[in-house]
């Protein structure tokens, strides 16, 4: 299949084995027969190009919209616009919707992104009023998806690459969508006053060195915690 299709084919379990798909036109199809001696072939249905679209939703946290550019924002509330063709999250995960819950209850400060991804937390809060701000990742990707979207949501970010092990900027707030493992790591790295954390389940409990944990918030398993600097 890699050699027939190089630019990338579908594969599906199936109760009698795994099924290969590839999406391709007669000349395809006639490959197919060739190499493995038959092969079952249906129309793809029109649209099929936009479909993709129906699974990013626009999503509210508190005063905030976040959903992709197609979508009408709610003209009453903060709108974080993500083009979700760059990954690296739309905001639709219950841990983005946690860590915007919670800095909403936050006084705006400098803040810094940790594991900005697609920057939806640092673009949200600069449009909530913290400033400067500022956002890091140890993808280059993951800082020019920040960078494209913070520029179309016309907010200022700071942004830059890391190293996994790097020292991290010191900020009054601190935000960290990551995993818990990394979260326990923060407090040897980061110089902050309050940390929103989250990107694990909720039966993780999440203790930080040097930090007494303030409050806990949950939706659908998920959980995020702010600490404050003991």
């Amino acid at each position: 299949m890699l050699e027939l299709f190089p630019e990338g084919f579908e594969e599906a379990e199936r109760p009698d084995g795994v099924e290969l798909v590839a999406y391709t036109d007669a000349q395809g199809e006639e490959r197919l027969w060739h190499v493995f001696g038959g092969a079952r072939s249906a129309d793809v249905a029109d649209g099929w190009e936009d479909r993709w679209r129906s699974f990013h939703r626009p999503v509210r946290a508190g005063r905030l919209w976040v959903g992709p550019p197609w979508e009408r924002p709610d003209p009453e509330l903060l709108a974080v616009v993500i083009d979700p063709g760059r990954a690296f999250g739309t905001g639709a995960h219950p841990t983005t919707r946690l860590c915007l819950d919670l800095l909403q209850r936050l006084a705006p400060r400098a803040l810094l992104d940790v594991g900005c991804g697609s920057g939806v937390l640092a673009i949200a809060a600069a449009l909530l009023g913290f400033e400067p701000v500022a956002a890091v990742d140890v993808e280059d990707a993951a800082v020019e998806a920040t960078r494209a979207n913070a520029r179309a949501n016309g907010v200022a970010v700071e942004v830059r690459r890391v190293a996994p092990e790097e020292a991290l900027p010191a900020a009054p707030v601190v935000v960290a969508n990551i995993s818990l493992e990394a979260a326990l790591e923060l407090p040897s790295r980061v110089d902050a006053e309050e940390l929103v954390t989250s990107g694990y389940l909720e039966e993780r409990p999440l203790r930080l060195d040097g930090y007494a944990h303030v409050e806990r918030v949950v939706l659908d398993g998920w959980a995020a915690d702010v600490h404050r600097r003991a």
